[in-house]
């Protein structure tokens, strides 16, 4: 989008791979500079840049419609409702289902409050609540520019096929005028900035607590917390470092790197999708709920969602062609840059892995009921008869 913005501002410059490589790399070590910050400073940091995203999102909803300059200004509903721009070689069903790529991505946002819930205070009920309205705010408002944008757009295969090498700011520069889409698009560079570096801080929390159970190759590396900072420097560090390599992909073409966002959103959500379907389908009414849940509704939605994934697994990694149409550059990589590393871990489970690994390693141990001494480290505490609450104290993770 940065680069976008410069095509804009000069029409004659063209962003090259290298440049939006090496920006990326940029933007890259910054985030990992910030999510290696001590706990108080990233939330901080995350306040604000959450903040700004809904006055933002707010903002761009209220100033589309209102600055476009298109003639007339809205698309008639009968064609935003009634048509479907195919442009892939399957049904319109399946190509509407195949879009829901994008619906996903706005949705991904929920599972930081868990990937941080140890670096949080009353984890049991702050990161339950801010999944739901993580998802609920994230997709109403959603929502609402979807439909602005679109009753707005013109001609959506321009959009996906300028010359910018961004849709979101060819869109833009498509219905407005030159110095209001660079005042959008630059709000949209902040808040993806700020998304951006709250996805390394959640990504660098799962490289910790996988590392901290011993799952990862030198995972005595990778679990060390910063004595400093009291958080994962080094799972940081990695974290920016494989990012920085992935994107090496770019480099083989626009299918290949855009494996990486269909593998982002099925890996995730196959991830979420197991362990819901064990509660839903396998626990049941044994469920142990926290204090704060969805009630009656939980297991009805949980099931609902693990269909959605069963339904959007497949296709994501269908490409847009098919037959004579579907040649190398235009394959749906996916299968292969996902099932391959899956396909290397499972055969590592079999040979190796499940010998030595039983599960994640409880660090804080809760005593429900009894008389019971809990270890925690050096640690201990005493549970007393009647005391229903769990106990807890600061373990090895992160700084609280």
């Amino acid at each position: 989008m940065i680069l976008a913005a410069g095509s804009i501002q000069n029409p004659g410059y063209v962003p090259t791979q290298w440049q939006t490589f090496l920006l990326t790399t940029l933007i890259m070590i910054l985030h990992a500079g910030i999510s290696s910050m001590p706990t108080k400073w990233v939330a901080h940091f995350n306040s604000w840049g959450s903040t700004f995203n809904m006055f933002a999102l707010v903002a761009v909803i209220i100033a589309i419609p209102a600055g476009t300059t298109n003639s007339p200004k809205f698309t008639p509903s009968t064609e935003v409702w009634g048509t479907i721009t195919n442009m892939t070689d399957y049904p319109d069903g399946v190509a509407v289902l195949m879009t829901f790529v994008g619906v996903i991505w706005t949705m991904s946002g929920y599972d930081s409050p868990f990937h941080l819930s140890e670096e949080c205070s009353n984890a049991n009920i702050a990161s339950p609540r801010a999944i739901v309205m993580t998802s609920g705010v994230g997709g109403l408002m959603g929502w609402f520019l979807q439909l602005v944008v679109a009753y707005t757009v013109v001609d959506i295969d321009a959009v996906l096929n300028s010359d910018l090498g961004q849709p979101w700011a060819s869109y833009l520069f498509q219905v407005m005028s030159r110095r209001a889409a660079l005042a959008i698009l630059s709000l949209t560079i902040i808040c993806g900035f700020s998304m951006g570096q709250g996805c390394m801080v959640a990504a660098s929390r799962v490289t910790y607590a996988y590392a901290r159970d011993d799952c990862f190759p030198l995972s005595k590396y990778w679990k060390r917390v910063n004595s400093t900072t009291k958080t994962p420097v080094n799972a940081v560090i990695l974290n920016a470092v494989l990012g920085i390599l992935m994107c090496l992909l770019l480099f083989a073409g626009d299918v290949a790197i855009g494996a990486l966002f269909s593998i982002g959103a099925i890996a995730q959500f196959v991830a979420f999708a197991i362990p819901i379907a064990i509660r839903v389908f396998f626990v049941g009414n044994r469920f142990r709920k926290g204090p704060w849940h969805l009630g009656p509704f939980g297991p009805w939605i949980g099931g609902l969602g693990v269909a959605f994934v069963l339904l959007m697994v497949p296709i994501l990694c269908l490409p847009a062609d098919t037959g004579s149409n579907l040649t190398p550059d235009l394959m749906n990589w996916t299968c292969l840059v996902w099932g391959g590393p899956m396909l290397a871990v499972s055969i590592w489970w079999v040979v190796d892995a499940h010998k030595w690994f039983k599960g994640p390693k409880v660090n804080v141990e809760h005593a429900i009921h009894g008389n019971v001494i809990v270890g925690i480290g050096e640690e201990q505490i005493a549970a007393h008869p009647g005391d229903a609450s769990p106990h807890t104290s600061r373990s090895s993770s992160p700084k609280r």
